[in-house]
């Protein structure tokens, strides 16, 4: 729901908010050399393999061996820490050439015993509970592959199958200092898992935090902000042999309030800002008094839906994780879908993001070859109230004297919708699921998280009814989603799983479609031909909308701000204003 208010009034009140923020503690952009970039959410932990949030500094801390195109996302050799690539005939084995004289940020080597030590003591690690884990697993057997070192610069990785996206996923996947972290592996707690699990946690001390990427962490001050310094070991120099990054430092500000964002780019404290849709109508026509721009990257490549927890296990005390009276509801697929028909998407599309955007269908996005449009045959769930109605009362509810919805033992359909805090556009939907639901005589209440609060009741506790969440980008890849649809992957939320390090979860069961949907997801990595590989992810799309575990709403147009005094921005609906961030200057 958007909240219209008189134009002078509206005037007033940003005045009188900045006066109020101009007081706080936000380390002003205009210090030369210092790129100044908001946050919803502080860091959950320093420690890359253990994080599962979206909302980390990560992606300034490392460098993958190989890096995408930012235009067509595809692997650009010498782009990252290796220097070339070999894949063998039958593309089962592909050995990898690091650039010579890379350095960690405390000036030791990096060399392929640091790769060894990543791969085989961290994500294959069965002690180690890594989303990456899931999407290493290759074919019908979920075999990892084996790494092996060849000299100091060069690795093999193999697999015992084939394994369409290999060279994409060892490329990527961030590598760890083994002269800092194996003691870590090696040693353990008093519950006798690895210390590594603790290792790197918020309260470590900076300099005891050792990358390989263009800035290194110089602070953290918790909810307030990470600042990244350059880091002096970093392999990059331009064509004169000047050190890159060119900009000392990165602040990365943490303001939950995508409201207090809003004010604090336009009093000047931010250099870039991630548009939500009811604030792109203020900003546009600032953009030349404002000297930032504007950038359109088009349909946004990541998801937003509601989830009902399916899980049917019991917790260490032998308690439920759902209340079993709700868990018979979320577990009815027709309970389910009522509800989908029951949200009126359109509405929030054209009201909470002034029709910046289109309804979203599949966990793919619409860039992906591997989309399934419903043109091509996919279900979709368009607003039907009465259809609701129907769906729910063929399933045995029931409407009771006062209009609220019953199920066939007479208990009210009734549970409490979790979403994260402070993302305005998020808590917006949210009270629109609830209006929307109440009008078929479901009674939804609403309870917001801070964000890592939110990540730590969906995965560890699981003690949650429903939630409003999402999935970033994972590219056009489908395989980076795995992690999601693998009935023992990480972000499995909806039906999550015992975990690595976790006890055997009684009562857990895994329906057969999620087991047909991890077999398609197995079938479609082993499938070179994109044809046959378009068939599989089709056929799985396909389960996932009749099944609906994920109800998923809209899909914006993505906009970012970038202020012009950052030089050398070449925006791509892929790699965003920051791909390049190693060549970027700030303007004095």
């Amino acid at each position: 729901m958007i909240l219209f208010r008189p134009h002078r009034l509206h005037k007033i009140l940003i005045i009188l908010l900045a006066l109020v923020l101009s007081a706080c503690s936000a380390v002003q952009s205009q210090i030369p050399s210092r790129l100044v970039v908001p946050t919803p959410s502080g860091p959950a932990t320093f420690n890359p393999p253990m994080s599962q949030s979206a909302y980390n500094v990560f992606g300034y801390l490392y460098d993958s061996l190989i890096q995408e195109d930012p235009v067509t996302g595809e692997l650009i050799p010498q782009s990252g820490l290796a220097e070339s690539w070999q894949i063998s005939p039958d593309k089962q084995k592909i050995i990898i050439t690091l650039k010579d004289g890379l350095k960690w940020s405390d000036g030791k080597p990096f060399t392929v015993d640091d790769i060894i030590f990543t791969y085989n003591d961290i994500y294959l690690n069965d002690q180690i509970p890594t989303s990456f884990k899931d999407i290493l697993r290759v074919g019908k057997s979920r075999t990892f592959p084996t790494v092996k070192k060849l000299d100091n610069r060069r690795v093999e990785f193999a697999v015992a199958e084939p394994f369409a996206p290999f060279l994409q996923y060892v490329a990527g996947l961030t590598i760890l200092p083994a002269h800092i972290l194996k003691p870590s592996i090696n040693e353990t707690d008093a519950d006798g898992n690895p210390k590594f699990l603790t290792t790197w946690g918020t309260n470590t001390n900076p300099e005891e935090i050792v990358v390989n990427g263009q800035y290194k962490i110089q602070s953290y001050a918790p909810y307030q902000r990470v600042i990244l310094q350059r880091n002096p070991y970093y392999w990059r120099k331009d064509k004169e042999g000047n050190p890159q990054p060119y900009i000392e430092q990165i602040v990365w500000q943490i303001i939950e309030s995508t409201d207090t964002q809003l004010l604090n780019f336009r009093s000047g404290s931010l250099d870039t800002l991630q548009i939500q849709p009811e604030a792109f109508p203020l900003l546009k026509p600032e953009e030349r008094r404002g000297r930032f721009t504007i950038y359109n990257a088009g349909p946004d490549m990541g998801t937003v839906f509601m989830a009902f927890n399916l899980n049917q296990g019991k917790n260490a005390q032998g308690k439920p994780f759902v209340d079993p009276i709700k868990s018979k509801w979320f577990n009815n697929q027709a309970f389910r879908q009522a509800v989908y028909y029951a949200i009126n998407r359109e509405v929030m599309k054209n009201n909470l993001y002034l029709g910046l955007g289109e309804l979203q269908y599949s966990i793919l996005p619409v860039q992906s070859p591997f989309y399934l449009s419903p043109e091509e045959g996919l279900k979709i769930y368009l607003y039907d109230p009465e259809k609701a109605k129907k769906l729910l009362i063929d399933a045995g509810f029931k409407y009771n004297n006062q209009g609220q919805l019953t199920d066939s033992d007479g208990n009210q359909v009734r549970f409490t919708l979790i979403a994260s805090a402070g993302k305005k556009i998020r808590e917006q939907m949210a009270t629109q699921i609830n209006q929307d639901l109440a009008k078929i005589g479901i009674e939804v209440d609403l309870l917001f998280l801070s964000f890592n609060t939110l990540v730590e009741r969906l995965s560890s506790s699981r003690n949650w009814d429903a939630y409003l969440g999402g999935f970033t980008g994972g590219g056009v890849e489908p395989h980076g989603s795995y992690n999601i649809w693998s009935v023992n992957g990480r972000l499995h939320t909806f039906n999550q799983g015992p975990q690595p390090g976790e006890p055997e979860i009684k009562g857990w069961q895994v329906s057969d479609w999620e087991q047909e949907i991890d077999d398609l997801f197995v079938k479609a990595s082993q499938e070179f031909d994109p044809k046959k590989r378009k068939e599989l992810y089709g056929k799985a799309q396909k389960i996932m909308a009749e099944q609906v575990p994920l109800l998923y709403m809209v899909n914006p147009l993505s906009f970012e701000a970038i202020r012009n005094r950052v030089q050398g921005i070449q925006f791509t609906p892929l790699g965003g204003g920051f791909w390049n961030l190693y060549e970027l200057r700030i303007a004095e």
